[in-house]
């Protein structure tokens, strides 16, 4: 992509990786980047600090937890925002999704630790607490409220859908990520830990939720409609922001030197004790280097984390001008979802023609046992299953699109309805795997467990509620919906009319020799998904 006159938003903007990453766009002259931080103060200082270098690129400011809600809300339904089913009309809700409904960036740059920040939730720690309520008899709701807030997977999963469809809705045509190895490209030996335990879950469990991470974005990638995506993931430590002489800090606190006397260790020990020894009012004062979001290092720290065999380190101009080259459509080779597309083991020439042979076998068995093998419903989600057999019926019923398409909607309906009262066996096989059928006149054939609604008890029916119910997965025989099947098959007609009799080339995957004249309901369905539902493979 050209960058040139662009809107860039910068996730992250404030930090190492996010201040290079804007020194390097200013050159290509985007129209405006905006910086964005967790914190308002953080964003405005990082604008203030690049504003010399901006020329004609106006450079905005947006802050605001991008893992979090717009409002506050009480902690049970935070959780909850995060745990249920995503609505359209609850996208609104979440920080990312107004930021990027509001700005509408054609290039998104996320420089932000997203793997730090769900991992250091801590899901051991409170496992840890609530269990020890457990074993004890003592239920505690505060200690399973902070373990359901540490779950690791639905805040990623919550995240990636709320960034998919922010970026989607608000026309973004770039995304990348600076993703993380979660250990510096250390493996499971790794001697930095922030626990007494070596290797420390804590840290593991970064690069687990990083890894996932990478998987999530792949899927993206490979998702029609989505931006082109992309990672960089380095595996060293990152530096340097900055060389200073001054005080020390620990968690936006200052370091105060301690006066202690020397004295027993006694039979108990306790790591806070105020009585051991006491804070001085001079602050511990040296040279540091800081490393921007992984914090400040001690001379002899970052000599020791940076030596050969230990993390070594990437300074953030590299990360920030891979990310460019990136953009423009370079290939750095450092391009994580580009490497996964290239190893992971696609479809195959030679399974293609075992197919052809597994679905001959399949014909054959089924013909000697006059059945018909339609749908177990273990495919999933029930309306596959829905659409197998609605296409199964028509086949019993007319066994020809050019039959589906000489009928009404009122037509098929009835003769659907008709094949059912004379061909009980047909609907029992369809309820045996917990469709229900909705019969021409709304009413209700159904064995006793349905897989759609879930779990429902006494669930009050509404109209509202029966069509979602009925478009979810149950048979559907009213004229309203096998209208819509008159029209599919009207709509793979004109689809084919559109190529040439004389195309024989290889460019169109259905031409006049993909549909005969019989239905085939697996085919049938599957363009469906395709046509339909934009549930097509990306990558062929």
């Amino acid at each position: 992509m050209n960058i040139q006159g662009k809107k860039v938003l910068i996730l992250g903007g404030y930090g190492l990786v996010g201040t290079a990453v804007c020194r390097e766009l200013l050159p290509h002259e985007p129209a405006e980047i905006v910086l964005h931080s967790l914190r308002a103060e953080e964003a405005e200082e990082a604008r203030e600090r690049l504003l010399v270098e901006a020329g004609e690129t106006t450079l905005g400011t947006a802050h605001g937890n991008i893992l979090g809600l717009v409002s506050e809300r009480e902690r049970l339904d935070e959780i909850w925002a995060h745990l249920r089913q995503l609505e359209d009309h609850r996208l609104p809700e979440f920080v990312l999704y107004k930021l990027l409904a509001d700005l509408r960036p054609e290039i998104v740059i996320d420089c932000v630790n997203t793997a730090t920040a769900i991992a250091y939730a801590d899901v051991y720690t409170t496992a840890d607490r609530l269990w020890k309520h457990l074993a004890a008899g003592e239920p505690d709701n505060e200690a399973a409220a902070d373990l359901l807030s540490a779950l690791y997977i639905p805040r990623l999963i919550r995240h990636i859908q709320v960034l998919y469809r922010g970026m989607q809705d608000a026309g973004t045509g770039v995304y990348l990520k600076v993703g993380t190895s979660g250990t510096g490209g250390m493996g499971l030996n790794v001697p930095y830990t922030h626990s007494e335990e070596k290797p420390s879950r804590v840290l593991l469990s970064k690069s687990a939720v990083a890894g996932a991470h990478s998987m999530m974005l792949f899927l993206m990638a490979r998702t029609p409609g989505a931006p082109i995506t992309k990672e960089i993931k380095p595996a060293a430590a990152i530096a340097w922001k900055a060389i200073e002489y001054g005080p020390i800090e620990r968690r936006r606190q200052k370091v105060h030197l301690v006066d202690a006397e020397r004295r027993p260790i006694g039979d108990t020990f306790s790591t806070h004790d105020p009585e051991a020894g006491r804070e001085t009012d001079e602050v511990l004062t040296t040279a540091y280097i800081d490393t921007g979001e992984n914090g400040i290092f001690s001379l002899e720290e970052f000599a020791l984390l940076t030596t050969a065999e230990q993390m070594e380190f990437v300074t953030p101009e590299e990360i920030a001008a891979a990310l460019v080259f990136e953009i423009q459509g370079g290939n750095t080779g450092h391009d994580v979802i580009n490497a996964l597309d290239n190893a992971v083991f696609g479809p195959t020439y030679r399974a293609g023609l075992m197919r052809h042979w597994a679905l001959e076998r399949m014909t054959e068995l089924e013909a000697r046992g006059e059945t018909r093998s339609v749908a177990f419903e273990m495919l999933g989600p029930p309306r596959n299953s829905k659409l197998l057999f609605e296409a199964h019926l028509l086949r019993e019923a007319f066994g020809s699109p050019s039959a589906v398409r000489a009928a009404t909607g009122e037509q098929v309906s009835e003769a659907l309805d008709r094949l059912i009262s004379e061909q009980p066996r047909l609907a029992s096989e369809i309820l045996a795997i917990g469709i229900p059928i909705l019969t021409a006149d709304g009413e209700l054939l159904r064995g006793p467990n349905v897989k759609v609604p879930g779990r429902a008890i006494d669930e009050t029916v509404t109209p509202e509620k029966l069509e979602k119910w009925v478009e979810a997965g149950w048979v559907d025989l009213r004229p309203t919906n096998c209208a819509r099947w008159v029209e599919r098959f009207f709509a793979i007609e004109r689809e084919v009319a559109l190529i040439s009799e004389s195309d024989t080339s290889s460019r169109h995957l259905r031409g006049h020799n993909f549909w005969p004249n019989t239905i085939q309901p697996g085919k049938l369905v599957g363009w469906i998904l395709s046509a339909e539902e934009h549930g097509d493979r990306v990558k062929r």
